[in-house]
Order: structure tokens, then C-alpha cells, then sequence
């Protein structure tokens, strides 16, 4: 380790028994090592005994930088997993982070216009609207058209800070993997650095701009999801300018029923977007915790999903989502020997792996919980323990699925909170059946043919030349092999006369020897000329 990367972890401990969040250690035999070593090395008392446990959790993610405030926004989507006092302050991570001076906004948006911001808006409030981990938004209006619309400005300094934490990850990852053969097999340094193109990727707002406009054009003709508009003529790597949207944030029961809004169908619509933009588009929104999600106020009986910060998206093959969509569907079926066949064909678990008895691991781990009401069966418990049995299989994690595991995770938080007795798998189901009647059934083929119909009429102009071309080449190459295995043939010849002039050359050196010593000199004589006369042509045969 680096100076500067020992210097970080202090910090990092520092800043977290400044906040007493030892606290969270239990007092178990496993934890008893961890309250031992802190109270031996750090002699560092909490400093805010007055807060609840919760706020002082929340300040001290704050108070690590971007890549822990990501950590805590990931935690505040499962409202399952903790009490009251952690999740309502996890949830203020979402969009009240502690914002920094407008007027620094202010000057770091003229930058990037090259001029003041009134030549382009009017009525700029440098307090700003939202603040998050990565940036913060401004509100003001277009002053060509008078439309709001609302400033996404990048935190100062704050490269090197996400740097410094990216290092220190990949330092821990490389010890762990050296020392630990089964972190190694989950791919740490793969991960890091999937997690790393990620995080630096929300840094330049050009590609949240490109992301949003991509998303808000696949659901154009899909009222469930809106997406705000991208003014790109003002978009900079460190701005991004779009209309402003008024809407409930999901997180927020209490309004949401106050509006009339059916929890229910927001519930499963949430479930059906999510499963569109992986399944339809390829394309998915990856950083779906309540701060990025609104609901419209506007038809609270049809509701409508308001998607904002698109800087994290996933994509996936459509190898990857083949393997997915039938691995849903299994599970869905109970079908775990299909399950086991399926990790294997793919690559997951090695090919030599046991399918009876990985089929046997799927089925303990998957029928008890399947003996309970779906309403009430957690994918992400699911998800924890499939991963546990596959991990005595040596299944390797699939870094290209890292992010959609997460957002499925963040949907099914969303969809459990919003209608408790959300039944994921049951509302996933009908559509993942359709998606794959398309991939594979009649529909597939003939949608096939429709969209390589106008490639083939282009070429079919061409259809004769390139036959006539083609059988021409086969001819060519016909007559190439052919000319070859005569060669071969020819050659096969004269290695086998110039091998068999060796062995009679060495016959008949062996046999001068036995007569020059029977005393036949002359006809040792003889018998040893004609040995190396056919050596000689031995070697004349082998390098022709």
C-alpha cells in the first residue's frame, strides 16, 4: 500500500468512530476482534453522542465522499432490511446531500457557456433544488422561450476524491484476491473497475445527456415512463440543462395516496419498465433509488413513472439476455433441472460440474421458499441464497450482470414499498413469456425475415454474380486442393524410396562388416560402395 492509500483508510475509520458507528458491530464472539483492535489502535471518541444512530450513519457516508454516498443510497432501497431510525435517514442520501455555495455553481456554469448565465436564462436561484452525491441541480428559465428548466452542475473537486477511494478499492481487491481464492473467483479487480468506468462516467454529463435522450426516445410512444427533455445546444461535461418535471416523489406514501394514485398498478408498472428497458431495449436505467424516480400527478388511476439521472445505465447481449430470460422462466416453473443445464451452457459454473447435483443444491434452496405465498418471497433473499449454492459449484460473478442485479434488487425495494404484497415474479412472468415466444418462436422468425428483408432486396441484385463468384473460387480451390495432394502424394513417394534406400544402405554396411570379417574383402569392399551409393541417393531424394 501507498502513503496516501494508508492515509485513506485512517480516514475512513477515523470519520467513522468519530460518528460511534461501532455501534453496529454486535456484541458477538465474531465481533469481539474488530471492539478489541479499536479500542487498542484508535483512541477516537464519538463526537456527536447527541445524535441518533441514523443521522450520524447518514453524516459520516457524507463525510467519506460520493463512492459511500452511493453505498447509502443503494441501502436505502431496502426498506425491508432495516428499522425506521437507519431507513428514513438513508433515504435523505437520495437528494439532500449537503449542497455546496450556488454562487461556485453559478461561476462553474458561466465557465462552461463561456459567458454570464443571463445571455442564456433568466431567473437562476442559486439555491439549488436538489443536491446529490455526484452534483447538484439550479432552477431558471430559457429566456428564448420561457420554458423552466432546471441546471445539473458537477461538484467541484470532487475527481480526485473519487480517485483516491477507486485506488484503495483495487489495493484491497488485489490483496484479497492474492491471499483469498474465493474472492478471487468473484473477480474483484473486474468488478472495481466495472464499478469505476461507472462512477467516472456519471462525471461527464454529456453521456447522462446522450442516456437521457436515448431512454426518453424508446418509451416515446409509452405513456408508463416520461422522461424530461435534453436541451443539448447547453450540455457541457460538467452541465447538463433539461426541462424541469413536478412530480411526487415515489418515497413519499403519504402523498402519493393523498393524490389518489394506485399503488398497485404504479407497483407493477415499475416491475414492467424495468423488465422492457432490459428485455425490449437492451438499455436500462441502473440508478433507480426513490431520488431519481417521481410519480405525475396528472391521471392518478393510469400513473405515470418519471425517470431522472440517467448517468448509470446497463446493456446486455442478447446472449446474456437469452440465458436470463430462460433462467427466469425456469425458476418461475420450478423447473431447477432446467436451471442447472442452463448455468452450465452459459459458462457460469464450469462445464464439468455435476448437473444432478448442482439441479439437487437449486431445488433445497428454492422449494422452501416456494412453499410460501409469492406476495411474500423476496427476489433479493432469493438472489443471496442461489448465490450462496452456486459458489460451492466455483460460479464465477458475471460482472456485466452486476448492475442489473442491483437495479432488480432497487425495483423490487421500490415495488415492495410502494404495495406490500407486490408479487414480482408473478407480474414479471407473462412478459418475459411473450419476449421469448419472440426470440424463439414463429413471431422470431418471421420478425427475422421483416427485418432482413430490405438487406436481402438490396443484395438480391447481386445474387447471381455472387453465386457465379462462388462457384468459381470453389473451382479454384478445388483444383488448389487438388494440385496439393499430388504434391503430397509425389512427396509421400520419395520419402518412402529414400527411407528405404537408408535402410538398405545401412543392411548393406552392416553386412560389409560381417564379411570383412569372414576375410571376404573384396566383397566387403563391394557391399560398402553400394552402401553409401545409397545413402547418397537418399540424401538426393530428401532434398529435392
Amino acid at each position: 500500500m501507498t502513503p496516501n492509500e494508508i492515509k485513506r483508510i485512517y480516514q475512513i475509520i477515523k470519520v467513522q468512530l468519530n460518528y460511534g458507528l461501532d455501534e453496529l458491530l454486535s456484541n458477538r464472539p465474531l465481533t469481539s476482534a474488530p471492539h478489541l483492535i479499536r479500542k487498542m489502535l484508535f483512541w477516537l471518541k464519538n463526537r456527536h453522542e447527541d445524535k441518533v444512530l441514523g443521522e450520524r450513519l447518514r453524516l459520516a457516508l457524507q463525510a467519506l465522499g460520493p463512492v459511500w454516498i452511493k453505498f447509502g443510497q443503494m441501502l436505502s432501497t431496502r426498506h425491508d432490511l432495516f428499522p425506521p431510525t437507519i431507513f428514513d435517514q438513508l433515504a435523505m442520501l437520495q437528494d439532500h446531500v449537503a449542497p455546496f455555495d450556488g454562487k461556485l455553481a453559478r461561476a462553474q456554469i458561466e465557465q462552461a457557456l463561456g459567458g454570464p448565465l443571463e445571455i442564456w436564462f433568466d431567473d437562476f436561484n442559486e439555491t439549488p433544488l436538489a443536491s446529490a452525491s455526484i452534483a447538484q441541480v439550479h432552477t431558471a428559465t430559457l429566456k428564448e422561450n420561457g420554458r423552466e428548466i432546471v441546471l445539473k452542475v458537477i461538484r467541484p473537486d470532487i475527481f480526485p476524491v473519487i480517485q483516491a477511494d477507486i485506488k484503495l478499492m483495487y489495493c484491497i481487491a488485489r490483496i484479497a484476491a492474492k491471499f483469498l481464492p474465493e474472492v478471487r473467483r468473484l473477480k474483484p479487480i473486474k468488478i472495481i473497475y466495472n464499478y469505476e468506468k461507472t462512477l467516472i462516467g456519471e462525471l461527464n454529463l454529456m453521456r447522462e445527456a446522450a442516456n437521457s435522450i436515448q431512454l426518453r426516445r424508446n418509451f416515446e410512444n409509452d405513456h408508463i415512463l416520461y422522461v424530461p427533455e435534453i436541451f443539448s445546444d447547453y450540455c457541457r461535461t460538467n452541465l447538463m440543462v433539461s426541462e424541469r418535471i413536478y412530480g411526487i416523489q415515489v418515497s413519499d406514501l403519504d402523498k402519493l395516496r393523498q393524490n389518489g394514485i394506485n399503488l398497485k398498478l404504479l407497483a407493477e408498472r415499475g416491475v414492467k419498465i424495468f423488465f422492457t428497458q432490459v428485455f425490449r431495449d437492451s438499455f436500462f436505467h441502473a440508478d433507480m433509488h426513490p431520488g431519481n424516480v417521481l410519480v405525475a400527478y396528472e391521471h392518478p388511476e393510469d400513473p405515470q413513472w418519471i425517470g431522472l439521472d440517467c448517468g448509470i445505465v446497463g446493456t446486455l447481449n442478447q446472449e446474456d439476455k437469452r440465458y436470463l430470460a430462460k433462467n427466469f422462466l425456469a425458476f418461475f416453473n420450478r423447473d431447477y433441472r432446467k436451471v442447472a443445464e442452463l448455468h452450465v451452457d452459459s459458462g457460469w459454473v464450469p462445464h464439468e460440474t455435476d448437473v444432478d447435483e448442482f439441479e439437487f443444491a437449486v431445488r433445497t434452496v428454492c422449494e422452501p421458499i416456494f412453499e410460501k405465498p409469492l406476495c411474500k418471497i423476496s427476489f433479493g433473499y432469493v438472489l443471496l441464497n442461489l448465490f450462496n449454492t452456486a459458489r460451492r459449484f466455483n460460479m464465477e460473478v458475471q460482472p456485466q450482470l452486476i448492475l442489473l442485479q442491483k437495479t432488480l434488487l432497487y425495483v423490487e425495494g421500490l415495488g415492495r414499498q410502494l404495495y406490500p404484497q407486490l408479487d414480482l415474479w408473478d407480474t414479471a412472468k407473462p412478459f418475459l413469456e411473450e419476449w421469448m415466444a419472440h426470440q424463439l418462436g414463429q413471431k422470431a422468425i418471421l420478425n427475422a425475415i421483416k427485418r432482413k428483408a430490405p438487406f436481402w432486396t438490396e443484395k438480391l441484385p447481386e445474387l447471381p454474380e455472387l453465386i457465379y463468384n462462388s462457384l468459381k473460387q470453389k473451382q479454384q480451390a478445388n483444383q488448389r486442393i487438388e494440385a496439393i495432394y499430388k504434391k503430397f502424394i509425389f512427396a509421400r513417394k520419395q520419402y518412402n524410396r529414400a527411407y528405404f534406400l537408408l535402410g538398405m544402405g545401412a543392411t548393406l554396411l552392416i553386412t560389409s562388416a560381417i564379411l570383412y570379417n569372414n576375410q571376404a574383402e573384396i566383397f566387403s569392399q563391394v557391399a560398402g560402395v553400394t552402401s553409401l551409393c545409397s545413402w547418397l541417393f537418399a540424401w538426393r531424394t530428401f532434398n529435392k
